[in-house]
């Protein structure tokens, strides 16, 4: 199961630890890791990426899930970017792109306070017990909620009912009076223009998803084979 994966520590010795700990869990094949990044909270609420894995099987961080969700954890003030993560200078706050709920982030915020550290990965894990039992043994709070695509029926509700006002709109339109038209052209412009903007947002993020899942099944194959070969 696809899974983001934070755990919190009070310094930043004890995250780099934890990220050696999960790519030896890695090596092992107790869990396969996409990417990851050591996250340090700072006391004026933004957030500093320390280390992160840019030139792994995902590729750049930003415009991944584990990139929106390290953007979500930065906070509204914005990001102190590391020179080892550049790429997300333009990291978006946006939870829905980072594919877990509110509530997962809330939770990891109330533990995630200035002058902590956090190990972000993005994971497949079939079960939790090795990494629970390195990351806790390390003092490590951890979090970790599966990936979710519930935002693809979100979308289709809201783009449905934002198609019945351009509909209602332009069906009053036809009905107007001249000095009335002139105001419906006007709101259904400004709607078609949002339906465009979604359809193009939605379409990015599709595209997006596609790249990681291909990226991710690259990963898992290539780790098939070799367990096959160590195993011959």
């Amino acid at each position: 199961m696809d899974r983001m994966l934070v755990v919190v520590f009070d310094n930043e010795s004890k995250a780099y630890e934890a990220q050696r700990a999960l790519l030896e869990l890695d090596g092992e094949g107790s869990v396969s890791v996409y990417s990851y990044a050591v996250l340090t909270k700072n006391s004026d609420g933004t957030a500093t990426i320390k280390n992160s894995d840019d030139t792994g099987p995902l590729g750049t961080l930003a415009g991944t899930s584990l990139g929106a969700l390290i953007g979500v954890l930065g906070g509204p003030v914005g990001m102190a970017v590391g020179g080892a993560a550049g790429a997300l200078s333009g990291a978006t706050v946006d939870v829905d792109k980072a594919r877990v709920g509110n509530d997962f982030i809330n939770d990891v915020s109330k533990v995630l306070l200035p002058n902590r550290v956090a190990l972000v990965a993005e994971v497949e894990e079939e079960w939790t017990t090795p990494v629970d039992a390195r990351m806790e043994k390390l003092g490590g709070a951890v979090f970790r909620r599966a990936v979710s695509e519930i935002r693809d029926e979100q979308d289709a509700e809201n783009m449905a009912a934002m198609k019945a006002d351009y509909d209602q709109l332009k069906a009053e339109h036809a009905k107007a009076q001249a000095d009335r038209k002139a105001k419906l052209t006007e709101k259904i412009n400004q709607l078609d223009s949002k339906i465009q903007h979604r359809l193009q947002e939605n379409k990015e993020r599709r595209e997006a998803l596609k790249r990681e899942a291909q990226a991710k099944a690259e990963v898992l194959k290539a780790k098939a084979a070799s367990s096959r070969l160590r195993a011959s």
